[in-house]
């Protein structure tokens, strides 16, 4: 994979260059590049409990990312999943810690326990106040006897964070810290291993699998286990966090992207941990977020910890820091009724034999040329015309029952407005407007071949594609035009005009005008594609 990087042994220094630049003057750094890198709040005063935490690049925005008020006072940068030395923790420690004393936060891996423990022995021996808690939160593998620190530190960060920002003592914070920590319960799982900058990414994982139980610098999970869906993967994560779960009280969870799931994921986990075993115990949420990653590892992992009335306290206290989403409360889906008009009065259901088992094989003509569609338009457009035929029909079949099929003229009309609200892109307004159109014509009387020819040249005028647009139209319009002669008249019509798109250098209209001609040579339109699958099927 190739990064946005300069060179690899600087990766770390311009990162936090970087941060500090676009912080607003809120954080600085100290002196000692390239050898210690440490940022710290450019307005401590040390009046109050100092928190230092850190540990190998590639978490972004862990660590660094949760420098300032109610949370972190330093955070020291080690290479990428590399501790940072001994010499930076105690730079960090130094620069920081006054009479109120100080709390090291340390993930529980062997680097971070030796370079952070003898740092803080360091300080001791200077005279600070300094304390120090190991995080291990990981239960990927319950009986290990030295579990791994993960996201679940992030829980102690702020919640230690805000006690000390309101003025509690070191020993009042190092104690709620041994509380979160005790408490804290968190798992992972990817689908894909991340790639360190400068080296070959490691294929571990293969198609249709998962690692169950990984940790945050590219090591290899627990277990790796079939994967089918987001369901199935946040049940698997659900029972191994439920084992670790009080029977009774609810629960706080901490929704983390460990870099590469794209928001949309995170947002489908999200509705599938709340609809989980473990739904009906969280009461609050933070996130869905990339709060601690592991560089672009397309995987997730999940922490909960108690929601005492003290911890969701310290959870809910403000801060300015973008890197940590706020604490909201879990609930039902709120749905309100739509607007007036908006809401279809549809005509009277009726049934229709010959017209339910028509309407029923060209759905599933659709629903099979799905993964097709959608390989062809990968290759000049998002990938998802299939999808979302498929949809339209999926939709279509399950409203079957409600539909007028004895009435034709109601029919196209009905079709049209569930395709409106149910298929979406441009395709699921123009497809919608063809439908509604064709309904009307035909209630003026026109026979059925003349009224979709209504329907078409509607959906041309608002849609303003034409025939040699490269478009569904080039398939369409010649298999209307051909209609009276049969369906196979049709349905050759139809393929003949598709195959002609693969030879147009360029589109004037859809998503296709955008592309340039190397694009598109070769490649037949896949709303083409789709309307001459739809009569070569029905023609069959």
């Amino acid at each position: 994979m190739t990064h946005f990087v300069n060179k690899k042994e600087d990766i770390v220094a311009e990162a936090v260059d970087g941060l500090l630049a676009t912080s607003g003057g809120k954080l600085a750094r100290l002196d000692g590049y390239p050898h210690i890198r440490v940022v710290v709040r450019s307005d401590w005063d040390r009046s109050r409990v100092a928190l230092v935490s850190g540990g190998g690049a590639g978490h972004e925005p862990a660590h660094a990312g949760f420098v300032g008020p109610g949370m972190l006072t330093a955070a020291v940068c080690g290479d990428v999943f590399a501790s940072p030395s001994v010499d930076a923790v105690l730079a960090g420690i130094l620069a920081v810690t006054g009479p109120a004393g100080c709390l090291v936060i340390v993930k529980n891996y062997t680097g971070d326990r030796l370079n952070f423990g003898l740092a803080v022995e360091r300080a001791r021996a200077f005279g600070l106040n300094v304390n120090m808690v190991i995080v291990d939160d990981d239960v990927a593998l319950p009986d290990l006897p030295q579990a791994r620190g993960v996201a679940g530190t992030l829980f102690v960060h702020k919640i230690a964070g805000a006690l000390a920002e309101g003025g509690a003592d070191l020993a009042a914070v190092t104690a709620a810290a041994e509380a979160i920590i005790s408490q804290t319960a968190s798992i992972g799982m990817s689908l894909d291993t991340c790639t360190i900058p400068g080296t070959t990414k490691e294929a571990r994982i293969p198609p249709g699998r998962a690692e169950l139980g990984l940790g945050i610098h590219g090591e290899a999970g627990v277990e790796q286990v079939d994967y089918r869906d987001a369901r199935s993967a946040m049940q698997m994560m659900a029972r191994k966090l439920a084992t670790a779960m009080d029977a009774e009280g609810s629960y706080v969870v901490l929704l983390n992207n460990l870099g590469g799931t794209s928001v949309l994921e995170m947002q489908v986990l999200a509705h599938e941990l709340v609809n989980s075993d473990i739904g009906p115990r969280l009461s609050h949420i933070v996130g869905p977020a990339a709060m601690m990653t592991s560089l672009e590892m397309r995987g997730v992992s999940i922490s909960v910890l108690p929601a005492t009335d003290r911890f969701l306290d310290a959870l809910s206290a403000e801060t300015p820091l973008a890197a940590w989403p706020s604490l909201s409360p879990l609930g039902a889906v709120g749905v309100l009724d739509l607007p007036d008009g908006l809401r279809p009065i549809g005509p009277t259901p009726s049934q229709h034999p010959a017209t339910r088992a028509f309407m029923i094989k060209c759905c599933e003509i659709l629903i099979l040329a799905e993964d097709d569609l959608n390989r062809l338009d990968a290759r000049a457009g998002d990938g998802d015309t299939g999808s979302t035929l498929a949809g339209a029909a999926r939709a279509l079949v399950a409203a079957i029952d409600r539909l007028p099929l004895a009435d034709h003229t109601q029919l196209c009309r009905a079709i049209g407005l569930e395709l409106s609200q149910t298929m979406g892109g441009s395709s699921g307004v123009l497809l919608a407007i063809f439908f509604v159109a064709t309904g009307d014509a035909a209630a003026s009387g026109l026979p059925l071949p003349e009224a979709l020819k209504v329907g078409l040249a509607r959906m041309q005028e608002v849609g303003g594609a034409l025939p040699g647009d490269r478009t569904m139209i080039d398939a369409l319009q010649p298999a209307l035009d051909n209609l009276p002669r049969g369906l196979p008249e049709a349905a050759r019509a139809a393929r003949a005009g598709a195959d002609l798109t693969a030879g147009m250098a360029s589109a004037r209209a859809g998503r296709s005008s955008y592309l340039n001609s190397e694009q598109l040579v070769g490649n037949v339109d896949p709303g083409a594609e789709a309307v001459a699958r739809l009569f070569e099927g029905l023609s069959a």
